[in-house]
């Protein structure tokens, strides 16, 4: 098993003690530094050394850059979550309850996450829309196709039915509402 030798952090995690261990147990730091001003380091040389090794990695262009990526992954997944999907206020009794929600709110943002890789879509709702406009190309397609052959389009409203049954005629309605409408109404 492979593990990190990286750690990224933001500045509430910051704390000598917290850098110096890390340093001791192999551990390349790249924490946020609060503003503290003058540091005394009297006796605690180790904890100079790992502070300002880490204060030197924050700076260069690789730290600058898992900070920025730390930001963007994390940062901005929480703040979807707490501000614009209502987890900032939650009315429920009792922290079990709490973390149950917690747990299921960040399991539809990853599953949305995964979905808008693979599919290209995030939301059900999305992805309803995708389909419905396939089935309207596919349509069609397949009208172009057989007017360009000659064939007259199946979906003429020339003839009342085109020679099909009352039953074929409805689901090619449905199938016309739903491609034109993303919401089924």
């Amino acid at each position: 098993m492979d593990v990190a030798d990286e750690v990224v952090c933001d500045k509430g995690a910051h704390s000598r003690a917290v850098l110096r261990e890390l340093r001791e147990h192999g551990f390349r730091t790249y924490f946020s530094e609060p503003e503290r001003g003058d540091q005394s380091w009297i006796d605690q040389q180790a904890e100079r050394d790992a502070v300002y090794a880490n204060r030197r990695r924050i700076r260069g262009a690789r730290g600058l850059g898992l900070l920025r990526k730390r930001g963007e992954l994390l940062e901005r997944t929480f703040a979807h979550a707490y501000d614009t999907g209502g987890m900032r206020r939650i009315y429920l009794r009792g922290h079990k309850n709490i973390l149950k929600r917690v747990l299921i709110h960040g399991s539809a943002f990853n599953l949305g996450l995964m979905m808008r890789h693979l599919v290209g879509v995030g939301t059900p709702r999305g992805f309803q829309g995708r389909s419905a406009a396939l089935i309207t190309l596919s349509i069609r397609l397949r009208t172009t196709i057989a007017t360009a052959l000659g064939a007259p389009p199946s979906l003429s409203r020339c003839r009342r039915f085109n020679g099909r049954s009352r039953r074929e005629m409805g689901l090619r309605r449905s199938l016309l509402r739903i491609a034109t409408c993303t919401t089924c109404c």
